[in-house]
């Protein structure tokens, strides 16, 4: 029997009401504008701390001495921090609701962002990694929430494209992390390699302490933005996001060991999982060497200049979605997801093949064709999933997913230490081809049902 939230919650006491009626499966009759567009905002949050690592990876390889395997463990700890959280943020959705789990991680975001002080005042690597790891907990509890939630505020059958949609503010937060990197964390002049070139000693120490100063400039308006954030989450009414069928009502509390057994013998549901852990590890890896491979094939330009190119790959990456949006609407989501594929594998060739200046415009290329990925996929991984009494904890596994976030850098950054940038790109191709054979599979289970 379908519910009326505005009239079931009105003792909440919210300013903002949600006029909305939740369905037995837990979508929503119709999409209530303002909640979809404040949970959409979220996305552009997490996008921007994303974004300041590809910031801080070069930052911090030259300032601490690091390898590229060693500077990618700014990415390790970031990933990691998800794919520990995502299963206890799913719980808390369980137990309390969509909304309970996004302020606890706008909450965890500022405090990780705080720990960014101390840090900068200890000067070491490993610091920086911990307050890294904790921010990457704050946003496990939001990605694990909004990704889910945005696919169910409004029908079943527009679940798709409503979740790519939010995904498209996603390039919008990581273009305003590299802006706020490139102007307030890098400096004008030669590159910090060059400046550091010939200090030793006390001399070289003090110069590195005041870069890191610079590190603690964009957090401090991440601060802001996030606890104006948490103000306005906690006077809105939102959805419960819950089945509300009598049949899965009585067994909602399925125990976390029944949901982990359902999922692991649900084939579809594996290879979702493992096409998103590449994807994800892919994306990851091409913005964390893009300015790097920049800076390799023009060694002219500093870090300041090279990060241009970056912002240029969110630029990129907001007009694929834009277009692979638009192309949903007159064609399957695995057909865009296909198309996408092929191209990008032939945009990775380039980048190996041709080690030139122009290679890092096709690496823009490759940004752009990110487009459908996560949300196509994430999506119709989390539509295998039948028994819905599974859908939060489901989410919160692909959201583990993005630990390949942390493990195909480290693969990239090996094969870049002993060849080249330009050649570690490889490692792209085979996630790019693993995506490809996954888009493929949808459209041949898609015309077999036909």
């Amino acid at each position: 029997m379908q519910a009326s939230v505005s009239t079931v919650k009105k003792s909440q006491g919210h300013l903002i009401k949600l006029r909305a009626k939740e369905q037995d499966d837990g979508y929503l009759d119709k999409t209530p504008v303002f909640q979809y567009i404040l949970l959409s905002l979220l996305f552009p949050l997490w996008a921007a701390a994303a974004s300041l690592n590809d910031i801080l990876i070069t930052q911090f390889k030259t300032i601490f001495t690091l390898s590229n395997v060693a500077s990618a463990f700014v990415q390790t700890a970031f990933y990691l921090g998800y794919f520990l959280i995502a299963i206890p943020a799913s719980l808390m959705i369980k137990k309390a609701s969509y909304k309970v789990a996004i302020m606890i991680g706008l909450s965890l975001y500022t405090i990780g962002c705080a720990l960014f002080f101390p840090a900068s005042r200890m000067a070491t690597y490993g610091f920086f990694l911990v307050a890294l790891f904790a921010l990457a907990c704050g946003l496990s509890f939001l990605e694990t929430s909004a990704n889910t939630f945005s696919s169910l505020l409004g029908p079943k059958e527009s679940s798709t494209l409503r979740l790519n949609i939010s995904q498209t503010f996603y390039p919008i937060g990581a273009i305003s992390g590299i802006l706020l990197g490139k102007y307030l964390i890098f400096s004008k002049g030669a590159s910090l390699e060059k400046q550091m070139v010939g200090l030793s000693g006390q001399a070289r120490i003090r110069f590195g302490e005041q870069a890191l100063q610079h590190t603690l400039l964009p957090y401090k308006y991440l601060i802001a933005i996030l606890l104006i954030a948490l103000v306005i989450f906690a006077i809105t009414q939102f959805p419960s996001g819950k089945p509300k069928s009598k049949t899965v009502k009585v067994n909602s509390n399925a125990k976390i060991s029944e949901t982990i057994n359902y999922l692991v013998h649900n084939k579809k549901f594996v290879q979702g999982i493992f096409t998103e852990f590449m994807y994800i590890g892919m994306q990851t890896a091409v913005w964390s060497f893009t300015i790097r491979l920049a800076m390799e094939l023009n060694g002219n330009i500093n870090e300041r200049s090279a990060s241009t190119f970056m912002i240029y790959s969110y630029i990129a990456f907001f007009a694929g979605k834009m277009i692979a949006n638009f192309m949903m609407k007159k064609m399957q989501p695995s057909r865009v997801l296909q198309i996408f594929a092929v191209f990008g594998i032939l945009a990775l060739l380039y980048i190996i093949l041709v080690q030139n200046i122009s290679a890092v415009y096709f690496a823009i290329i490759v940004s752009g064709l990110f487009g459908p990925c996560w949300a196509t996929i994430y999506s119709q991984t989390l539509d295998t999933v039948t028994d819905k009494r599974h859908t939060e904890t489901a989410g919160a596994i692909i959201v583990m997913s993005i630990i390949g976030g942390a493990l195909i850098p480290l693969a990239q950054g090996f094969v870049a230490d002993i060849s080249t940038i330009s050649i570690s790109f490889v490692v792209n191709i085979v996630c790019f081809a693993v995506v490809l054979g996954y888009a493929t599979g949808k459209m041949r289970e898609y015309k077999a049902n036909l």
